[in-house]
């Protein structure tokens, strides 16, 4: 009894020592900063058949539509937050929600915000993961969320001309 109570316990601190080095789909979230670092927002992200939805809160922001993607890198310096890279896209599709031969893994219809500065969007990151492949927003890097000052046309690639990154938030593990 009391080998397999050791081991068991051995086998439990191996997990949990392993825990942070590998992906969970447990959900995720990012906190929303603009480029004086002031937060104006939330995004959460939990997994769901088909890929992983996602709900972005803000508040605090020029009110009309906004771009909203998922960039490729988990880094979000200010002031122009190019840090986060280009869009989200391991099946290498090309930009736009419209686009007819498909888009990228990061691509999301525009917010709107209204004239409080207020705004929420829940949408699903069709084909993206919280889990360890190649598809996961946990990939080697990480990932980030990126609103942009102009709404997304849907269609021009690479960024469909939605301008300036005006915040950003890094994707990390949790609720």
């Amino acid at each position: 009894m009391i080998i397999r109570t050791r081991f068991a316990l051995a086998a439990a601190l191996a997990v949990a020592a392993l825990a942070p080095f590998t992906a969970r789909a447990d959900g995720a979230t990012a906190a929303l900063k603009d480029r004086d670092g002031k937060p104006v927002g939330t995004a959460t992200f939990s997994q769901v058949a088909g890929g992983v939805e996602l709900t972005v809160k803000v508040t605090d922001l020029t009110p009309g539509p906004h771009g909203l993607h998922v960039h490729a890198v988990g880094l979000c310096e200010a002031p122009e937050f190019k840090s986060a890279g280009g869009h989200f896209n391991p099946s290498g599709k090309h930009h736009g929600l419209d686009n007819p031969e498909g888009h990228h893994g990061g691509d999301l219809p525009n917010l709107t915000v209204g004239p409080d500065g207020h705004g929420t969007l829940t949408a699903t990151l069709q084909g993206v993961t919280l889990g360890a492949d190649d598809a996961s927003l946990f990939h080697d890097g990480g990932t980030a969320v990126v609103i942009h000052a102009d709404r997304d046309d849907e269609r021009t690639d690479p960024a469909g001309n939605s301008g300036a990154r005006v915040a950003c938030g890094v994707v990390q593990h949790g609720p």
